[in-house]
């Protein structure tokens, strides 16, 4: 249960321990699951909190506890992540953004757009299934961003995927796939904009940075989670 308690641990604030010295990429399959808990924990509250607030004001009470959850780790990545991608320097120049501390404009304005982009859609969302899939889907999403090459192979991102087989890819997306049937054909649309997402993000970073880091990790967890949340909030489902 280590690998359980890693994934737990990396991915939420909830205090767990585990044994630091055997960290392995078998925690990836686990990913989901935690995203599935956090997707539990946010449906109770967007239910319990609509009864009682509008609608709007309960996304915004939703966003805050969902960054709480997670410990704005996506959220920080995501930032990074903008800077490094959308600045006009070189490659190099890339890499060292992300690591700088710092936010910059495109960090900045990256990230008031998503969070305006997931008050505004759970706020539109007329059923509960959207927030219930985005945690599991964003996190699906590094699972299936761990299988592109890295940009350098030092730093967290390496430590943690490091011996990656197909048994954590197949478990991850099975269990993925298995959830989201459950939600019909806004699930289907919702795990195809999840890969989409993924692989759009994986290809801006290969021809950037020469590879995926922690940070576009990151972003690809928080983008997914944004266009399953747009997925939910079309007039055609």
């Amino acid at each position: 249960m280590n690998d359980f308690r890693v994934a737990l641990g990396l991915l939420t604030i909830f205090p767990v321990r585990y044994d630091t010295l055997h960290i392995s990429a078998r925690a990836l399959a686990w990913y989901p699951l935690v995203g599935l808990l956090v997707g539990i924990i946010l449906t109770a509250a967007q239910f319990s909190l609509r009864l009682v607030l509008p609608d709007l004001i309960v996304a915004v009470f939703i966003v805050a506890l969902w960054t709480i959850l997670t410990g704005g780790l996506h959220l920080d990545g995501f930032a990074d992540a903008c800077d490094a991608l959308f600045a006009a320097t070189t490659r190099e120049r890339r890499l060292e953004i992300l690591r700088d501390v710092h936010l910059g404009t495109f960090g900045a304005a990256g990230l008031v757009l998503l969070l305006m982009l997931k008050a505004t859609t759970l706020a539109s969302a007329t059923t509960l299934a959207p927030i219930f899939l985005a945690p599991i889907l964003g996190r699906w999403a590094i699972v299936f961003a761990a299988t592109f090459p890295l940009a350098r192979r030092e730093g967290m991102a390496a430590t943690f995927i490091a011996g990656l087989t197909r048994r954590e890819i197949f478990i991850a997306t099975l269990f993925t796939a298995i959830i989201a049937e459950l939600g019909g054909w806004l699930g289907f649309a919702a795990f195809s904009v999840g890969i989409a997402t993924t692989w759009v993000i994986a290809q801006l970073a290969l021809n950037r940075l020469g590879g995926l880091t922690g940070d576009i990790y990151g972003m690809i967890c928080e983008s997914v989670e944004v266009g399953v949340l747009l997925v939910g909030a079309l007039k055609i489902f």
